[in-house]
């Protein structure tokens, strides 16, 4: 991976690729998006010089990140990974001081645990803390999925705990606000984001005025597809629409992410990290 040698200080943004336009393209095919492997989610600190995402090999999801230091890019390496527990669906906090993650691991670490929960690890002089679990506000015995932050802290995720199964696909996006330095009770959205049908992975703007998921539903382009929601101006979730064949496919849709220069919206796709210009999301509202 030539990139990291190559790499030219005035060209150090986005790992060196090439912008794309209205047309998702694979994001750095070869460096983060690699044959025989699938990526899930990814995010950029807000400098774009720290990129962490999530690949799975073997069975067992891990997190890398690929660093811009010295005036070039690092070789992807690892910061979540173990034999025993999965690692997945990296995503910053408003500060950047702690990166939250989906995982399957026990409470002690040591353990089995049979659902996927909420965690977080927290920046230290030397690296990243110990995984911390997010808390009973917003897990469940039932499954927690994907994450992402307004500005002000409150948490966006998905979850299937209104469901009887821990195994159902039945996945609703819930929020919960942050404060004095704890969540608070955990709120699921109305009829105008959430259905019978399965939602989950939710990105939502650090403003708050508009919300992008992944949801599997009969009226869809293909297998999951990315929907999108805009606030009105009562403050309320409009009634999420289809991002369409722009963005669609038949194949599936999930992860999403916007850069916080608003430039770029990155998702995943059949196992593959896609970007594309973001001004898709304006022409949708």
């Amino acid at each position: 991976m030539g990139f990291a040698q190559n790499a030219k200080k005035e060209n150090s943004t986005y790992l060196n690729q090439s912008p794309p336009g209205s047309t998702p393209q694979i994001f750095a095919p070869g460096i983060v998006s690699v044959k025989d492997r699938y990526e899930f989610g990814s995010v950029f600190t807000k400098d774009g010089k720290d990129f962490y995402f999530a690949i799975e090999e073997e069975k067992r999801p891990r997190i890398e990140c690929i660093k811009y230091e010295n005036d070039k890019w690092s070789e992807p390496a690892k910061v979540l990974a173990s034999d025993k527990y999965g690692y997945n669906d990296p995503f910053l906090s408003p500060d950047e001081q702690r990166l939250f993650f989906i995982s399957d691991q026990a409470m002690d670490g040591k353990g089995d645990k049979k659902d996927i929960d909420i965690w977080y690890v927290e920046r230290q002089k030397d690296g990243w803390s110990k995984p911390l679990n997010a808390g009973k506000e917003i897990n469940s015995a039932h499954n927690e999925y994907y994450i992402s932050f307004t500005k002000g802290g409150t948490m966006y995720y998905s979850s299937n705990k209104q469901a009887e199964n821990v195994k159902s696909n039945k996945y609703d996006i819930y929020t919960s606000p942050f404060s004095k330095s704890a969540f608070g009770a955990s709120t699921r959205l109305g009829s105008a984001i959430n259905s019978e049908h399965y939602e989950a992975d939710v990105f939502v703007s650090p403003n708050e005025d508009y919300l992008i998921y992944c949801a599997e539903r009969p009226d869809g382009v293909g297998r999951g597809d990315l929907w999108i929601s805009f606030k009105d101006s009562k403050g309320q979730w409009g009634k999420a629409k289809n991002m369409g064949n722009a963005i669609n496919t038949q194949g599936y849709e999930f992860c999403p992410f916007v850069t916080a220069d608003g430039k770029y919206l990155f998702f995943s796709r059949d196992g593959d990290i896609f970007w594309v210009d973001a001004k898709v999301i304006s022409g949708l509202k």
